[in-house]
Parts: C-alpha cells; structure tokens; sequence
C-alpha cells in the first residue's frame, strides 16, 4: 500500500472513532463498517494496531476499538520537575495541563508522549489530576549529565532539573567514563517501584566538564539541537555556484541602479535583508529586498528536508548553529555589500499618516550598494564627523527612513501595539569561551528603523496572501485568556489602575503599560501582564496577532535562518510564477500543518538552549564573586523562593532556606512574599541589596542572600 493511501486510511480511522455518531466496535466490525477488501483485511487489523500503539486509540479487554474521550484518556508531552511529579502538556484541544502526582508518574521521563488517565477534573480552585498509564515514545534519544564513577557502577546526574532521578549506570556500560565528564546516556531500563532510579548506558563522552566548550556542547545534546550537516547535504551546498547565474535573471525585476543597503550588527555574517528608500511629495516607497533563499533549497531536496528538521537558526553565546550550511547562509544567500543578489521584494508605498496604500510583490535581482551597522547608522544620524562621511553617500536615505520608521511605529502604538521594555543583555566571552563582561543589548533608533520596516512588510505580505485565500504560514499569538485578563484586572486595581475599553484588545494594555512610564511597579505590571498572555506560535489559518495589534501577521524577512519564511517564500513564487494550480495548493494545504507545528516547536526548543546558555555563562561569570554585595530589584516571586535581577541583569534566587529572620509566606494572588512574624514584604520591582552566596556552574543557577541596609 503506497504511502500516501497508507496515511489516508489511518487518518479516516481516527476521525469515524472520533465522531459523535461512532459506537464501539471490534476489528472485524469495524473493518466490515468501512467497507475493507479481504486481501486487505491484515493491513487494516495492523493500522488499528499502529494507532493503538500511537495513542491515538484504545482497545479494551473486550476487543472494543474506544477513542480516548470515552476512557478519560489524554494524549500529551510529559513535563517532569526536580521533586518527581509532572504535568502532562495535551495538545490543543485541551485547555488546561494536567498534574501527575509522583507516585502516578510510572516511569515516564521528561519530554516523554505518554497517555494519561484523568482521576479528578480541574475544579474552580484546583487542577486537573491523572495518571500516566503509558510510554508511547522516548522523548528524549540522550540525557546528558555528569559522571561519578563508583569501584562497579556508577551515577549519571542529569544537567536538565526537570528529570529528577540520577540515572544509574552499571560497569559494563560505563565506556570508560570517569568523574567529572560529560556524557550522553541512553536509557535502557526505565525506573520503577523496585528501582526508583533508571538504568542506563553511556553513547557519548563529550568531555570533562571543566574543557573548554564542553559546557556548551552539553546544551548542545541536551536539547538534541542537530550540529554537523550529513554528507548529502554537504554535497549539494558544494554543488550550487557561489555566483548568481544568467539564467537565474531571467524574469526579475533589475533593482541594481537602486541605492541599496542592509542595517545589521558588527558581527552578522548571515545578511538576508537589504532596503531601499525613496520619498515623492508625501509618499515613501520603501523596499524590503529579502535573499531568494528557495532558489536554492528546492522542495524536497536533502538541503530542505535537513532545513524543515532543524526549523530555525540557534544562536548560542560561543557558535551559530544554522538551518543551513555555511556556503548558503554566509555566501550566496547573503546579501553581501557589491555582490548580485537574488531576492524576493516586497515594494511598498506608504502615506505620510503610515498607510500602505500600494505595493508589489516582485522576483528581483539586487547590488548591495553599502553594509551598516547599527552602532554606524545611530552615530550617523546623531551628527557624528567620522560616521557623517563615511556614510555621506547614504546619509539622505538614512534621515528619510529614521521619518518613515517613526511613522509606522506612532502608527502601531496607536492601534495598540505592546512594547515592554525588559533589558536583554550579551555575554562577552574570551578566547577559551569564559565570561569576561555582561553588557546590556541598547535599544537604539537604528535598530527600531530595521524593526519597523520588517514589521509592516511582514504585515503586508500577511494581509496579500489572506485576501488571496491561498494556503499559508501565519505568525499568530491568540488573545489572552480571559480568565488571566480578570486576574490581570483585579491584581492592577489594588494600585490603582485598569484595563480601558474592552480588556480583550491590546490597546487596553498598551494603554496601561503607558500610563505606567516612570512610576516604580512598572517592572511588576509590565511581568504580570507578560504572563497572562500566550506564546505566539506559527499557524497555517489567520489567527492575527494580538501583541502587534494586527489583523494579519506572517515570517517573510528571514528565511536564512527561520523555516516559516523559506516555506512562505516558496509559496508566494509559485504564485508569481502562476504555478500555483489547485494541484499544487492541495499539495500546500496538506503539509503546511506539520510545517507549523514542527517550525513552532524548534524555535521553543532554540529559544530554551539559548536561556540556559545564557544562564550558564552567567553562573561562570559571577563564580569568582561570591560574597560580593549588589544592587538590585526583585524580578520573580515564588513559592520556593525570591528571584533579583541585578544591576548587570544577572538574575539569583534568595531561597527561602536561607532566610533565617522570619518564616514566610507566598502569596500567588498579590505576587509578593510575606513575613509571618515580622511582616517583611518583598514583591517584584522591589530595589534591594543581595551579596552573592553560590554560582552554580553545574545547575546554572546563582544563589543570593538578602543583606539589610544599615543605613
């Protein structure tokens, strides 16, 4: 049976189980419901099977086929924490996660697809409980750790808190490993009521953990974030000329007379956006000229397949980890300065109130005519002598995009756009990759024009394509739920505040976050209002944005190192093209929906390796600082312990353990931390003195104990 009537046959099985009008059958029933050849009576009775082994069907002692609803049975991703129990994270139709007790967890590990029974449903003031009744696959191919050897066996203690056993390793699968080195381990024996602890055996020796890039290299594994390219994508990147071909002009608009330029930091080697700028009595025509990627990473080519699997760039504190290899990435898919470039353009003209009023969207061919930096282009525009002439060519077009980005970005916070203004900041590393310095990332005009023009140009090719009714990739972030917009709500009113108009609309908080410019509980509203909303995530229907307050919102402007945008490229050429029969949209329509999910769930994966790298080089950095007093304000409260950004956006936990002068007390409803005989308050945006007690290389955590101001 071919493939694709293989898949089609499993996915009519599960919807008929889970229609309303199904009632229970057996193999033999159901086969004979669906109307199943007799020579094709085995395949069928082994697609129930797979389904059953999938989970995505149940079968009783009886040999009735049940969906998983009847039998209060939940199909998610189990996440484990430091003390033993867990919750399982169900897909979307399920709103809420459900908690797993320890003693309910039955071996399932973190990251792990399980099946789990629900016992009790979630209440107004409790949540839902269950139990993991089975391991439908290993989430995780490795748990990376560090070695202590005993004389015969020995212990792997994982790097990820959220796998809470030590994972034992016998003498004979130990592969030479000694104390102190980081490994890789596959689990062998899952742990149970006799062992509490897992067995297992070691793949992979990365090292001792106090070797140079070892530390990061761990992360690495730990999130199975793919390094080396295999050989058949090597060879094909080989294989593509390092120079745009004549053939490959043809039928491009030629925008090489254009006065052209990119705006990227000192050190981006991958450089998929350039723009143009010119201005005609009130009315701008920018150009966002993006690097025409998929002329070069065919559909279903190793290279796109190897692209799709890794779905995003990942961006570490030492090392680049691209979607695609480095002769594409940093070569001909880089819009380097003098060098032809294939793009793909998105020209639009914009009034002088923001308005895009007309646009294109064009295959063009472009000459960066000079590279910026962020840093030249701010200094340029502030006057300064040395940037001022080295810039003179481009000077006029820089001072009419500094007008246009500050008319598109009055235009977005007036539609009610949300722009909290959290300080990120950057690890600098020495040569053997050790912290030196931690600097914070500015913000600055230059980097806002870039922001702003990519913004509306996403926007636009959004809006294009919806209209179109074409299948497509969208960026979406869902309204928040309304039961965290009433706590939002309640908890701002003890200060004094609330939500304006309808509470559902981003303008509400917009408006908030404004009134709070300058006033000390910004930092604490501005966190409380970040957590009652939800993760923006990559869908194939329109779901609008509600962060940037638009209507429509897509990925197009870095398909260098984002999946979504190569994807959507692909689609919009096709249809330039007038290639985009009905074949080829039903084509699209069938896969777009696992390129959204995998695309959503890398860049969760990317974006958790970068925080614990960050975290990890953060914990290097103040290791010789123990005992030194600093400044700062209470960012995070919990009920285990207080968290403090410092002044240099090092972030420590006082833990309630050590704070010996009062027992005390947290409450979740006001976010703040209460004495029980003294009344000592801490809550978020609070300044206070710490000195550094622990840094944590190993767990990547820095300990802090609160110090009283005897002044």
């Amino acid at each position: 049976m071919e493939a694709e009537v293989y898949n089609e046959r499993k996915n009519k099985i599960v919807k008929i189980i889970n229609s309303s009008e199904y009632v229970p059958m057996k193999i033999s029933e159901l086969s004979f419901f669906m109307e199943v050849p007799s020579n094709e009576r085995d395949e069928f009775n082994y697609i129930i099977k797979e389904l059953e082994n999938d989970g995505e069907l149940i079968i009783t002692k009886k040999g009735k086929i049940m969906p998983l609803s009847d039998m209060q049975l939940v199909k998610g991703i189990f996440q484990g924490n430091a003390k033993g129990f867990g919750f399982v994270m169900p897909d979307e139709t399920r709103a809420r996660d459900i908690f797993i007790p320890e003693e309910y967890v039955g071996g399932a590990m973190h990251k792990d697809l399980v099946l789990a029974q629900v016992v009790s449903e979630m209440g107004p003031n409790t949540r839902a409980e269950g139990r993991i009744i089975k391991v439908l696959k290993r989430g995780l191919n490795g748990i990376v750790g560090t070695f202590d050897r005993n004389k015969n066996f020995g212990f792997v203690r994982p790097d990820d808190p959220k796998i809470s056993s030590d994972i034992y390793i016998p003498k004979s699968g130990a592969k030479g490993a000694v104390n102190g080195h980081k490994v890789v381990v596959k689990i062998t024996k899952p742990a149970s009521i006799e062992n509490r602890n897992p067995e297992g055996k070691i793949i992979e020796i990365l090292g001792h953990m106090n070797d140079p890039g070892v530390d990061i290299l761990s992360i690495v594994r730990q999130f199975q974030i793919p390094e080396e390219f295999p050989q058949e994508v090597l060879r094909e990147a080989e294989n593509i000329s390092p120079y745009v071909l004549e053939e490959d002009m043809k039928n491009r608009l030629d925008l090489r007379d254009i006065l052209t330029v990119t705006i990227d930091g000192e050190d981006a080697k991958d450089l998929d956006d350039a723009v143009t700028l010119a201005k005609e009595g009130d009315i701008f025509r920018l150009g966002v000229h993006i690097a025409d990627v998929t002329n070069y990473v065919k559909e279903g080519s190793p290279l796109d397949k190897e692209a799709l699997k890794r779905g995003t760039s990942v961006y570490l504190a030492d090392r680049v980890i691209p979607m695609l290899p480095h002769s594409l990435s940093n070569g001909i898919c880089s819009l380097n300065e003098g060098e032809e470039r294939l793009a793909l353009s998105c020209i639009m003209d914009i009034d002088k109130s923001g308005n895009v009023v007309s646009h294109k969207i064009e295959e063009t061919i472009i000459n960066v005519n000079k590279r910026l930096s962020y840093e030249g282009v701010e200094l340029a525009l502030n006057d300064d002598e040395y940037y001022e002439k080295e810039y003179a060519e481009v000077l006029p077009m820089l001072r009419q995009m500094g007008e246009l980005s500050e008319i598109l970005r009055q235009k977005r916070i007036e539609r009610g756009a949300i722009e909290f203004d959290f300080q990120e900041s950057k690890v600098v590393l020495d040569e053997k990759g050790w912290p030196i310095d931690i600097v914070p990332r500015k913000r600055t005009f230059s980097t806002g024009i870039i922001e702003e023009f990519m913004l509306v140009c996403n926007e636009t090719i959004a809006q294009t394509y919806y209209w179109l009714e074409m299948p497509f990739v969208y960026r979406s972030h869902a309204k928040p739920d309304k039961e965290k917009l009433e706590a939002l709500s309640e908890f701002i009113s003890h200060f004094g505040y609330s939500l304006k108009g309808r509470s559902n609309h981003p303008k509400s908080i917009q408006a908030l976050i404004s009134r709070l410019q300058d006033k000390p509980e910004i930092m604490l509203i501005s966190k409380v209002a970040l957590r009652s909303m939800k993760q923006a995530r990559y869908t194939y229907e329109n779901e609008g944005h509600f962060g940037l307050a638009a209507n429509y919102y897509c990925h197009f402007t870095s398909p260098i190192r984002r999946y979504p945008d190569l994807q959507i490229h692909r689609i919009i050429k096709e249809n330039i093209e007038g290639r985009l029969d009905e074949k080829r949209q039903k084509h699209y329509t069938k896969i777009l929906p696992e390129v959204c999910k995998n695309s959503s769930l890398t860049e969760r994966t990317a974006e958790e390796a970068e925080r614990e790298t960050l975290n990890l080089k953060k914990a290097q950095y103040m290791q010789d600082k123990v005992g030194q007093i600093f400044d700062g304000i209470v960012s995070s409260v919990t009920n285990w312990g207080i968290y403090v950004e410092l002044s240099n956006t090092v972030e420590g936990m006082v833990s309630f353990s050590d704070m010996s002068d009062d027992y005390y007390i947290f409450d979740e409803k006001n976010y703040e931390v209460v004495g029980e005989h003294y009344g000592n308050i801490y809550k978020i945006g609070q300044h206070v003195k710490v000195s550094v007690l622990r840094a944590d290389i190993e767990n990547r955590r820095i300990d802090l104990l609160f110090v009283r101001d005897e002044s």
